[in-house]
């Protein structure tokens, strides 16, 4: 969901830059952060983004340059006009039997006043130019979907990768299944004879079979794969399978806990290990991922 677009609507005014930049979210979160766009078309700006990129903390910014003499300051004439028959008349009663007065001077005095020269206040895109602005914000919007294409090639590759790897680890755990119920038998038969008991060979059996019962991990294996090939199954068919993952990834993690619970095997506990260690990489990559 990380992404970056820019592009710039060429307006009689000025040049109009949109930038939209986004991170991670569970939903659609959209900012506008500009007071030069027309309020009005707030609605079908947050609209067009919400259907282009789905989800994510997604924040819009404009900056604006204006064209030459467009930023040029103003001098309001009706102030000034005010400001100096104000001050003419304070002149006149003041002195009464006149005095040399200098316009000029009073001009440049008043043209220092704070609120009588002011910049030029840009209005809000003319309804006539938002077909420029919209199509720039397309092109922004077709910049971080090319951003996002980038980087989801490079999470792709790395989230399957680390999924095969997962699968992988559960061929060394089927490999060591045989040596595994092999130990715990062995240990059962040396625990018993340490304590120098007679047993009865059949029941013993019988216990022996109900208790290695309590340690089977076939199912974990089987639900284990399943969830792995249902991961690589929705993220190539689905366009926006985030959320898909993040249920399968919770489910892998369950069969993978299981399995080192029961395992009752040093080494299967070291190849458990490593498998969480895959599963949580996978897990905060796929919060990236749409």
């Amino acid at each position: 969901m990380t992404g970056y677009g820019k592009a710039e609507a060429l307006l009689p005014s000025g040049k109009l830059t949109i930038e939209i930049r986004t991170l991670n979210g569970k939903n659609a979160d959209i900012g506008i952060k500009t007071s030069i766009l027309p309020k009005d078309k707030e609605l079908e700006i947050r609209a067009k983004i919400a259907a282009r990129l789905h989800r994510g903390t997604i924040d819009l910014y404009t900056n604006w340059e204006p064209a030459p003499g467009e930023s040029a300051r103003q001098v309001d004439r009706g102030l000034v006009q005010d400001y100096f028959r104000q001050i003419q008349d304070i002149y006149t009663d003041c002195v009464p039997n006149g005095g040399q007065f200098d316009p000029s001077l009073l001009m440049s005095t008043i043209l220092r006043f704070p609120d009588v020269v002011e910049a030029k206040r840009q209005d809000v895109v003319p309804e006539e130019n938002w077909p420029l602005v919209e199509a720039a914000v397309d092109a922004a919007l077709d910049a971080v979907d090319a951003f996002r294409s980038r980087e989801g090639a490079v999470l792709y590759a790395d989230v399957t990768s680390r999924v095969r790897q997962i699968l992988s680890l559960e061929d060394e755990v089927e490999a060591l299944e045989e040596q595994r119920i092999a130990t715990v038998r062995e240990r059962l038969r040396k625990n018993l004879e340490d304590l120098a008991v007679q047993v009865d060979p059949a029941r013993f059996e019988q216990e022996m079979i109900f208790y290695l019962e309590k340690l089977d991990i076939n199912e974990e294996k089987v639900r284990l794969r399943q969830h792995c090939r249902y991961f690589l199954d929705t993220i190539d068919t689905e366009p926006c399978p985030g959320k898909k993952l993040g249920f399968i990834i919770q489910e892998m993690g369950r069969e993978i806990n299981t399995t080192g619970s029961k395992a009752n095997h040093a080494q299967i506990q070291k190849i458990v290990v490593r498998m969480k260690d895959e599963l949580e990489k996978i897990r905060e990559q796929s919060m990236n991922i749409l």
